[in-house]
């Protein structure tokens, strides 16, 4: 024992150093080689962001500082830009009748295709979901739509549909019936946009069909025992557990239908006719800037637009507090 307590004692004081704080050098050694190497590891991540660093700020923060500045100014091909203040969105809302036309237009596209296409997507995939054989071949040839519903191959396609010897009215006239010239014919030429935009049902069917096929079984074989008929279990399970595929469908549509461009210009060749019953928002907005040349005020339009959309936007989310419902809510 005697022996012993000398090595305790001097040992004593260096555990209590490094207790209160003291300097311990084997420690700082140890710190500064994983200093270097979590700063080698974000210099490397720094580096394979960096393409796209640079691609955001070129491609999308440059281009929309630029417009915004340019929204504020009178400026044309060529030209100096010349700030003049809320002159462009003054002229917009006050004394522009072709750009209310547009914006008629537009609101009528987005409040009748959007529910329309939804509706019918989700009809398509509640149909799928009862197990039918070859479920891979029509789900994927109900997807080809969205895949090709934007492309100009389509708009022309869908204009010898339309056309007053197209297809429907070759149909019609089988029949005895004489249809209209739908694409000339104002009262009709916007339905015709509208009804492409529904046949693009795919992507929103196939969303809602893995959506339905995350509802447990249970719940409906509870309610059937309950007596619950269909229309009851559609009412108060699907819809419910269905809710936020539904929010999240309805805001990417509604966006892709504000942005509506391809089909109104093909199918009007760029003018928005007949009597500008076709002229989207989207197709205005080109006409100012690259068929007049008036580039600060399409800025101005642009960013009306995208100011609209966010609102949208943000109205749907709070308008989804009250019906959207998620499975971990009480």
């Amino acid at each position: 024992m005697p022996a012993i307590e000398p090595a305790t004692r001097a040992r004593a004081p260096v555990a209590s150093a490094r207790a209160d704080g003291g300097p311990d050098h084997h420690r700082v050694r140890r710190r500064g080689p994983a200093r270097s190497e979590r700063r080698t590891e974000a210099i490397a991540g720094y580096l394979f962001l960096a393409p796209w660093l640079v691609g955001m700020l070129v491609i999308t923060v440059g281009p929309m500082l630029a417009s915004l500045y340019l929204a504020f100014t009178d400026y044309t091909t060529g030209g100096t830009p010349e700030w003049v203040g809320f002159d462009n969105f003054i002229t917009m809302f006050t004394d522009d009748p072709r750009y209310w036309a547009s914006v008629r237009v537009t609101l009528l596209y987005v409040l009748v295709s959007v529910p329309a296409l939804l509706a019918f997507a989700l009809a398509l995939a509640m149909l799928l979901n009862r197990g039918i054989r070859g479920l891979p071949i029509y789900r994927a040839a109900f997807y080809i739509p969205s895949l090709i519903g934007g492309s100009v191959a389509i708009a022309v396609l869908w204009r010898q549909v339309f056309g007053s010897q197209g297809l429907v009215n070759g149909v019609l006239s089988a029949v005895g019936i004489t249809g209209p010239s739908y694409l000339a014919d104002p009262a009709w030429a916007p339905w015709t946009l509208i009804v492409l935009n529904v046949w693009t049902f795919g992507a929103p069917m196939i969303i809602f069909l893995a959506g339905l096929r995350q509802i447990p079984q249970e719940l409906y074989d509870a309610a059937e025992i309950d007596g619950a008929g269909r229309l009851r279990r559609f009412w108060h399970i699907t819809l419910p557990q269905l809710s936020p595929v539904l929010l999240f469908n309805a805001i990417i549509t509604m966006i892709g239908a504000f942005q509506a461009f391809t089909a109104a210009y093909v199918l009007s060749n760029g003018t928005g006719k007949p009597l500008d019953s076709t002229l989207f928002y989207t197709l205005y907005l080109y006409q100012s800037g690259f068929s007049y040349y008036q580039f600060g005020y399409a800025s101005a339009m642009a960013w009306v637009l995208l100011l609209a959309i966010a609102a949208a936007t943000a109205g749907m989310f709070l308008a989804a507090r009250r019906w959207v419902f998620y499975g971990d809510e009480r």
